[in-house]
């Protein structure tokens, strides 16, 4: 009985490895996934990347640093 799962585990991993060198064709993650986008793209040379200023990178998040203190009154709860 273990004999026979141990060949068909044997069998398995041979497929598998089989499959994933490309034995049976390509994978079907290997091509472009949507070609459709690229030809819908409206003058994709135009887009400028531009630098925040100061007042518009005041509200983003920086990374690594500690969180912000929230901006918040507390007080005390009457009793």
């Amino acid at each position: 009985m273990l004999r026979w799962l141990i060949a068909l585990l044997v069998l398995a991993n041979l497929l598998a490895f089989i499959t994933l060198t490309g034995m049976f064709g390509p994978l079907p993650y290997a091509g472009v996934r949507e070609p459709s986008h690229l030809t819908r793209q409206i003058q994709p040379d135009s887009l400028k990347v531009q630098a925040l200023s100061a007042a518009e990178a005041a509200d983003q998040p920086v990374v690594g640093a500690p969180a912000p203190s929230p901006a918040i009154a507390a007080s005390a709860l009457p009793q």
